[in-house]
């Protein structure tokens, strides 16, 4: 089985994401933080499942959907994935973000 690791900068983002959405409703900013969690959890028997990121077409860099996010992770090796960073869908990717 994979072991998943959370980087700074996704958890950063994560709170970020949080927060927003806080804004209006602490309810849903936790259920969104779960669902991250959540989703990320196919990738300990499947970690292949989600598409390589189109803005860097690396095969070792890919990315799952979770609602209107993206959530970048990286294989690292057959045992272990970073999930690198969480971001919204609806933008590119910055490379920097991946720093």
């Amino acid at each position: 089985m994979v072991e998943i690791s959370w980087t700074e900068q996704s958890i950063e983002d994560i709170n970020n994401i949080a927060e927003y959405i806080a804004k209006d409703s602490v309810k849903y900013a936790n259920i969104q933080v779960e669902l991250f969690f959540e989703r990320t959890h196919i990738l300990k028997t499947m970690p292949l499942s989600g598409k390589i990121t189109p803005e860097l077409n690396k095969p070792k860099i890919r990315e799952l959907n979770s609602g209107n996010y993206r959530i970048i992770y990286k294989i690292v090796s057959k045992n272990q994935i970073d999930i690198l960073t969480v971001h919204n869908g609806y933008k590119l990717l910055k490379k920097t973000k991946l720093k």
